[in-house]
């Protein structure tokens, strides 16, 4: 009766179907990213969202099963411009088919947009058609810059502008995922992650406007909702 009251109130295949199932902890190891690619299936996810020392293996293991989305200037953004690309290259040779690339944060606060634009579009290259999803770590900007990299982006080529690594000092905000909706090209699409702990907190994030969930947690919800 639960799961049925609860389904009555949500829809728990939308949510699932947007999620990016991530495990990107310093300590991941084989058997549990293959865990991960074994639920993303199950559950119907969008991608899994691992670090790129995995692709190859869960592009293998997944044989085209699943989209495999990897990270590039994680989680701090300040490698080169040359490093991001030679990562990106790296990880479509191993069969990512998502790219989750971090802006070089200082360069924001310095205001060297042009840069800004210059590398996500040189790693936008890099991606060969897969999908490119730009991370610009929202809770370290402000307003007028979150707003300047929504145009950015609009202008990059790239597919997605994403909140947060999950890694710095916030998550992905109801107002952030408002704003982006607000100052992004209509083809732009948007990417909530970090912080989402609840299944309300998801929907809400969709109801605004995300296109992807960047998140931990929404399958494990899921699987203790089924044994209610």
């Amino acid at each position: 009766m639960a799961k049925k009251l609860w389904g009555d109130r949500m829809d728990i295949k939308r949510i699932l179907s947007a999620v990016d199932h991530t495990l990107l902890k310093q300590t991941a190891t084989w058997e549990q990213i293959r865990g991960l690619c074994d639920e993303g299936g199950q559950y119907g996810c969008a991608s899994v969202c691992i670090p790129p020392s995995y692709v190859r293996r869960a592009a293998d293991y997944l044989d085209g099963r699943l989209p495999v989305c990897t990270v590039v200037g994680f989680p701090n953004g300040y490698s080169t411009t040359a490093a991001k690309v030679f990562e990106t290259r790296d990880a479509v040779a191993s069969g990512a088919d998502e790219i989750d690339m971090v802006i070089n944060i200082g360069w924001a606060k310095d205001g060297r947009w042009e840069d800004l634009l210059g590398e996500i579009r040189a790693v936008r290259e890099a991606c060969a058609g897969r999908l490119l999803k730009v991370i610009v770590e929202t809770c370290l900007l402000t307003k007028e810059e979150k707003v300047r990299m929504c145009r950015i982006v609009s202008h990059s080529g790239a597919d997605f502008i994403k909140t947060s690594t999950g890694f710095s000092t916030g998550g992905a905000t109801r107002e952030d995922v408002a704003l982006f909706r607000a100052n992004t090209a209509p083809g732009v699409k948007i990417k909530a992650a970090g912080g989402i702990s609840t299944l309300e907190d998801a929907e809400a994030f969709l109801d605004l406007g995300a296109d992807r969930l960047g998140t931990s947690r929404v399958v494990r919800l899921v699987k203790e909702l089924e044994h209610i």
